[in-house]
């Protein structure tokens, strides 16, 4: 059996907005953003550059009861793993575009990391995995 996790909904507040914080500035690729006419929403998938794993879906809240997990979807913890091949470049870049980090830079016995925020709270983490680390392959 081969199964894998193909998106992971991330609920947004309004989908240009979210688009172009992932696209523009995290400088993912915009995959698909296709209008569903029989559920009036649209179909928004994005992905980091290069990636051939999980895309995130911006899934616009369409309910009153979704509304208070626009950025809040892990309670306050960190939501989001960014795993990248050169932490600095990629950190460096980040701080130029006005990205919130609310962890600075730390080396841990995995790799370097650093917490930002998304546009909307949500935290994620910023890391390079060290080279003998199980998931740095992947």
């Amino acid at each position: 059996m081969k199964q894998s996790i193909v998106h992971i909904a991330l609920v947004v507040r309004d989908y240009d907005e979210a688009i172009r914080f992932y696209v523009d500035k995290l400088r993912f690729e915009l995959i698909e953003d296709t209008y569903q006419a029989e559920q009036d929403k649209r179909w928004v998938v994005v992905s980091p550059p290069g990636s051939q794993g999980v895309t995130l879906l911006l899934a616009k809240a369409s309910k009153p009861e979704q509304e208070p997990f626009i950025g809040n979807q892990a309670g306050g913890r960190v939501f989001l793993f960014l795993n990248t091949d050169d932490f600095w470049r990629d950190y460096n870049r980040m701080v130029s575009e006005g990205i919130h980090f609310v962890r600075e830079p730390k080396e841990q016995d995995y790799g370097t990391v650093a917490v930002f925020e998304d546009l909307y709270g949500n935290r994620w983490d910023l890391l390079q995995l060290k080279s003998d680390h199980p998931m740095s392959a992947r």
